[in-house]
Protein backbone atom coordinates (compact mmCIF):
# COMPACT_ATOMS: atom_id res chain seq x y z
CA UNK A 1 0.00 0.00 0.00
CA UNK A 2 1.42 3.49 -0.79
CA UNK A 3 1.75 6.15 2.11
CA UNK A 4 1.45 9.59 1.80
CA UNK A 5 3.13 12.13 4.58
CA UNK A 6 -0.22 14.78 4.97
CA UNK A 7 2.06 17.90 6.78
CA UNK A 8 -0.03 20.08 9.70
CA UNK A 9 0.73 22.87 11.61
CA UNK A 10 -0.88 23.72 15.28
CA UNK A 11 0.02 25.07 18.73
CA UNK A 12 2.76 23.50 20.78
CA UNK A 13 0.62 23.09 23.94
CA UNK A 14 -1.91 20.99 21.25
CA UNK A 15 1.34 18.88 19.72
CA UNK A 16 2.44 18.11 23.92
CA UNK A 17 -1.34 17.07 24.00
CA UNK A 18 -1.58 14.96 21.12
CA UNK A 19 1.85 13.29 21.86
CA UNK A 20 0.71 12.78 25.78
CA UNK A 21 -2.70 11.20 24.54
CA UNK A 22 -0.96 9.20 21.82
CA UNK A 23 1.85 7.64 24.50
CA UNK A 24 -1.21 6.69 26.69
CA UNK A 25 -2.96 4.63 23.88
CA UNK A 26 0.59 3.18 23.56
CA UNK A 27 0.64 4.59 19.85
CA UNK A 28 3.13 6.88 18.12
CA UNK A 29 1.73 10.36 16.94
CA UNK A 30 0.67 9.02 13.75
CA UNK A 31 -1.03 6.22 14.23
CA UNK A 32 -2.95 7.99 17.13
CA UNK A 33 -4.16 10.98 14.51
CA UNK A 34 -4.88 8.32 11.72
CA UNK A 35 -6.56 6.83 14.69
CA UNK A 36 -8.58 9.69 15.62
CA UNK A 37 -9.74 10.87 12.17
CA UNK A 38 -10.66 7.68 11.22
CA UNK A 39 -12.70 7.58 14.11
CA UNK A 40 -14.58 10.89 13.35
CA UNK A 41 -14.63 10.59 9.85
CA UNK A 42 -16.45 7.44 10.50
CA UNK A 43 -18.73 9.08 13.02
CA UNK A 44 -19.23 11.68 10.74
CA UNK A 45 -20.48 9.10 7.30
CA UNK A 46 -22.69 7.66 9.93
CA UNK A 47 -24.49 10.77 10.93
CA UNK A 48 -25.10 11.90 7.46
CA UNK A 49 -26.24 8.43 6.53
CA UNK A 50 -28.96 8.68 9.59
CA UNK A 51 -29.82 12.54 8.46
CA UNK A 52 -30.13 11.73 4.44
CA UNK A 53 -33.27 10.83 4.49
CA UNK A 54 -34.34 14.33 6.63
CA UNK A 55 -32.03 16.82 4.09
CA UNK A 56 -33.47 15.43 1.44
CA UNK A 57 -36.94 16.33 2.67
CA UNK A 58 -35.35 19.91 3.97
CA UNK A 59 -33.96 20.11 0.69
CA UNK A 60 -37.32 19.37 -0.72
CA UNK A 61 -39.05 21.66 1.27
CA UNK A 62 -36.52 24.19 0.65
CA UNK A 63 -37.14 24.16 -3.23
CA UNK A 64 -41.15 24.37 -2.67
CA UNK A 65 -40.90 27.11 -0.70
CA UNK A 66 -38.79 29.22 -3.42
CA UNK A 67 -41.57 28.22 -6.02
CA UNK A 68 -44.47 29.91 -3.46
CA UNK A 69 -45.07 33.71 -4.13
CA UNK A 70 -43.56 36.17 -1.77
CA UNK A 71 -46.80 37.73 -1.07
CA UNK A 72 -50.28 35.57 -0.38
CA UNK A 73 -53.22 36.01 -2.80
CA UNK A 74 -55.71 38.63 -1.24
CA UNK A 75 -58.31 36.03 -1.19
CA UNK A 76 -56.22 33.87 1.05
CA UNK A 77 -55.14 36.90 3.45
CA UNK A 78 -59.33 37.91 3.41
CA UNK A 79 -60.11 34.78 5.00
CA UNK A 80 -57.97 34.85 8.12
CA UNK A 81 -58.88 36.99 11.43
CA UNK A 82 -56.55 39.83 12.11
CA UNK A 83 -55.03 37.62 14.66
CA UNK A 84 -54.28 34.73 12.92
CA UNK A 85 -52.92 36.69 10.51
CA UNK A 86 -50.41 38.38 12.90
CA UNK A 87 -49.61 34.33 14.11
CA UNK A 88 -48.77 33.56 10.67
CA UNK A 89 -46.58 36.89 9.49
CA UNK A 90 -45.12 36.44 12.65
CA UNK A 91 -44.54 32.55 12.30
CA UNK A 92 -42.68 33.53 8.96
CA UNK A 93 -40.45 36.00 10.58
CA UNK A 94 -38.87 33.26 12.87
CA UNK A 95 -38.67 30.76 10.36
CA UNK A 96 -37.16 33.27 8.11
CA UNK A 97 -34.54 34.56 10.63
CA UNK A 98 -36.49 37.39 11.74
CA UNK A 99 -37.49 38.27 15.66
CA UNK A 100 -40.53 39.29 16.93
CA UNK A 101 -39.59 42.76 16.09
CA UNK A 102 -38.75 42.42 12.52
CA UNK A 103 -34.69 42.01 13.36
CA UNK A 104 -32.65 39.80 12.01
CA UNK A 105 -30.70 38.29 14.98
CA UNK A 106 -26.98 38.20 14.46
CA UNK A 107 -27.17 41.07 12.22
CA UNK A 108 -26.38 44.57 12.84
CA UNK A 109 -29.31 46.56 12.34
Amino acid sequence: MTRARITISLEQEQADRIRRHAERAGMDVSAYLVHAATRQMAESDAVEEQFAEVDALITQADRAAEELSAEPGREAVAELTEQERREVEEALGLVQGRDRRSRCPGRAT
